[in-house]
C-alpha cells in the first residue's frame, strides 16, 4: 500500500536521519505568512494575475493547465551551464511562455488529439529557446504528452474537465484518479519499509485549477485542505533559508559540492517529505494565530498549503540574489 503525501511526510519526518524540522523556524515563518495574509499579500487571486496563465473565462483553461502541469518538471541547469529561456523567461515561466506562444501561433498544443501523437520535431519547435540551449528532458516530455493525451482520449472524451467532474468536488478522489490513470504523475518512492508518495505534479494540477477558478465552479473542491505543498527543489531552499528545516553536515556538504541526488534516494526523500511536514506545521501555526486574533477579518480557511507554497515560491523568485548561497538539491526526473 502506498501512503498518501501527508501520511508519507509524517512518517519520513519521524524516521529522517539527514533532515530535521526546527520549531523556532516554523513559528517565525508562520508569523511572516500570517502578516502577509493579513496584509492581503497572500490571495487566491495571485494565480490569475500571471500573464502566462489562462483566464478562468477561457473555455480551454482546464486543458491548458493540464498540459502545463504534465510538463511542469526539471528546469534547473547544471552549474555554469546556460539556462533554457523563452522570450527572456526561465524555468516554469519559460514553459508557460512556450505554450502561450504555441497557442498564439495556432498550434493545437492543448488538444490531446494533437499531443497524443506529437513528434519530437513538433516538440523541438514548440519548446524552442532564445538560444541553442534546449529544454531539459525533451524526450521524456514528448512521452509524457503522448501518454496523457491517449488516456484523455480513451477515458475522458478528450478533456480533463470530465476527469474532474467524475470526482464529485473531491480533491482526494481526483488526486487518486490522476495518479492511477496517468503514469507520469505517479511520484512515489520506497523509504524504509514503506511505499511513500509526494504527487507533486498531481497536487499542483489540482491546486492550479482551484486557484484559476478561485475555488468555484469546476475549481470547487470540498476537501481542498487534503492537498499538501508541492515538493520540489525550491521550497526546501526557502525553508532552509528561514531555519524551518535543517540538513545535517553530510547532506549539506553534498549539496554544497553540487552532487546530484538520485530520484528516490534517502536524502532526496527526506528533503521532500520533511518539506511537506514543515508546511503542514506552518499552516497549523498560522491558523492558531488567526484563532488568537478574532478582531482581524481572517478565517482559518483563508490559508492552506497551496497558498503557502505559492507565497514561498514567489518569495524565492523575488529574493533570488539573497538565497543564491543557500544550496538546493538537484534531481533530474519527471516528477518535479
Amino acid at each position: 500500500m502506498t501512503l498518501m503525501p501527508k501520511e508519507s511526510a509524517k512518517m519520513i519526518d519521524f524516521c529522517s536521519k539527514n533532515v530535521s524540522i526546527e520549531e523556532e523556524g516554523i513559528k517565525n515563518l508562520a508569523y511572516m505568512i500570517f502578516k502577509a495574509l493579513n496584509d492581503r499579500k497572500i490571495s487566491v487571486n495571485n494565480f490569475s494575475q500571471c500573464e502566462f496563465h489562462p483566464s478562468f473565462e477561457d473555455p480551454k483553461a482546464v486543458d491548458w493547465i493540464f498540459v502545463l502541469d504534465t510538463l511542469n518538471y526539471s528546469f534547473w541547469n547544471k552549474t555554469n551551464c546556460p539556462k533554457w529561456t523563452v522570450n527572456g523567461h526561465t524555468g516554469y515561466f519559460a514553459l508557460c511562455a512556450a505554450i502561450k506562444r504555441a497557442v498564439n501561433e495556432g498550434k493545437p498544443i492543448v488538444d490531446p488529439k494533437y499531443y497524443s501523437q506529437i513528434t519530437k520535431s513538433d516538440a523541438e519547435d514548440i519548446f524552442r529557446g532564445d538560444t541553442e540551449t534546449s529544454i531539459p528532458l525533451l524526450d521524456e516530455r514528448v512521452k509524457s504528452l503522448r501518454e496523457t493525451g491517449k488516456v484523455l482520449l480513451e477515458k475522458y472524451q478528450g478533456t480533463f474537465v470530465n476527469c474532474i467532474e467524475s470526482c464529485s468536488r473531491s480533491a482526494e478522489k481526483l488526486l487518486k484518479r490522476i495518479v492511477k490513470d496517468f503514469e507520469s504523475y505517479r511520484d512515489e518512492a520506497d523509504y524504509r519499509i514503506h511505499r511513500v508518495s509526494f504527487y507533486k505534479r498531481a497536487q499542483i494540477l489540482i491546486g492550479d485549477i482551484w486557484a484559476c477558478f478561485k475555488g468555484q465552479g469546476i475549481g470547487e473542491f470540498e476537501d481542498i485542505d487534503c492537498i499538501t505543498m508541492f515538493a520540489d527543489y525550491r521550497i526546501p531552499q526557502v525553508l532552509l533559508h528561514f531555519g524551518a528545516i535543517r540538513y545535517n553536515n553530510i547532506l549539506l556538504s553534498k549539496l554544497q559540492s553540487d552532487i546530484e541526488l538520485e530520484n528516490g534516494s534517502e536524502d532526496e526523500v527526506e528533503i521532500r517529505g520533511c518539506s511537506i511536514e514543515a508546511i503542514e506545521r506552518i499552516k497549523d501555526e498560522v491558523r492558531a494565530l488567526i484563532e488568537r486574533c478574532p478582531n482581524l477579518a481572517l478565517k482559518k480557511s483563508d490559508i492552506n498549503a497551496i497558498l503557502i507554497d505559492h507565497f514561498l515560491w514567489d518569495y524565492r523568485r523575488e529574493h533570488a540574489d539573497e538565497l543564491e548561497s543557500i544550496p538546493f538539491h538537484k534531481t533530474r526526473c519527471i516528477y518535479y
